[in-house]
């Protein structure tokens, strides 16, 4: 009577979402006349508020309202997607002589501090989305603690249908522009 007991409440358990995981990897393109730079630089994980700080795909289905796709998330947060994709361009670059996370212990000359104002895949009004990151960058001369640059870079990437893992190929074209930005 037990044993039919514990089986028959199993049924009464939220049942677990399956779920599909997705690391855009984007294609960075090391070109020849960047300049070369002697200094090292760190680079700050990106600030996000609370939805962009989250491994769930964001859609914007309408301007001013933002859901998540169902059953569909990042590999990680989306800042953490930006920060690992701009590492390692930067570093892939050769044209740094260092480059590292804040918080490597590395003494860097200067520092990349971000905000990731969107990472989301908007309909825009559209029958089909597109990925659109949204960054605000300052770089910031460590020594005297100033601000030595500052530009927003916004990319949109149309998305060739309406599936996740096309709004996934979308984001890997969009996170290529915005990294070689």
């Amino acid at each position: 009577l037990l044993a039919a007991a514990s089986l028959a409440g199993c049924g009464i358990l939220p049942k677990q979402e399956t779920l599909a995981v997705y690391r855009p990897e984007p294609a960075i393109a090391v070109d020849g006349a960047w300049p070369q730079a002697n200094w090292q630089l760190q680079i700050a994980r990106p600030y996000a508020d609370a939805m962009h700080d989250s491994a769930r795909i964001l859609v914007r289905p309408q301007p001013g309202e933002l859901r998540v796709y169902k059953g569909a998330a990042w590999t990680q947060p989306a800042p953490d997607l930006v920060l690992d994709t701009l590492l390692r361009a930067f570093a892939d670059s050769g044209k740094l002589n260092g480059v590292a996370r804040r918080g490597e212990g590395v003494s860097a000359q200067y520092e990349l501090l971000l905000d990731l104002r969107r990472f989301e895949s908007d309909y825009d009004g559209g029958a089909a989305p597109s990925a659109r990151i949204e960054i605000g960058a300052r770089l910031v001369h460590n020594a005297g603690n100033r601000v030595v640059a500052s530009r927003v870079f916004d990319v949109t990437v149309p998305t060739e249908g309406t599936d996740v893992v096309q709004v996934n190929r979308a984001f890997e074209r969009a996170m290529s522009d915005v990294t070689a930005q």
